[in-house]
């Protein structure tokens, strides 16, 4: 009546990960944000831009932490975007 379950994927995000060999910056970047490269990088960007803005506005009120905390995750954000463009604009100029 049914047929038996063949499904030999992985079960669970590790097994998932770890179930395919991916070279170089596959291994680095999740599969879906690899596939989208400059959406990806664009977006990282924006979200750098509004911490970094809610930093500055913690810096206007004298909350300290919280804007180092924002300027911090503004600095990751806008690293991360800047690296995602960067990789997406060189392999489209290889193709």
């Amino acid at each position: 009546m049914h047929a038996p379950n063949d499904n030999t994927a992985p079960k669970g995000l590790r097994g998932w990960w770890l179930s395919t060999p991916r070279p170089g910056m596959h291994r680095l970047i999740n599969p879906w944000e690899y596939r989208h490269l400059r959406v990806s990088g664009v977006t990282r960007i924006a979200g750098g831009s509004v911490a970094a803005a809610a930093g500055v506005v913690c810096l206007s009120y004298g909350v300290d932490g919280w804007a180092a905390f924002f300027l911090v995750l503004a600095t990751l954000n806008l690293a991360g975007g800047y690296w995602y463009v960067t990789i997406a604009h060189s392999e489209s100029a290889r193709t």
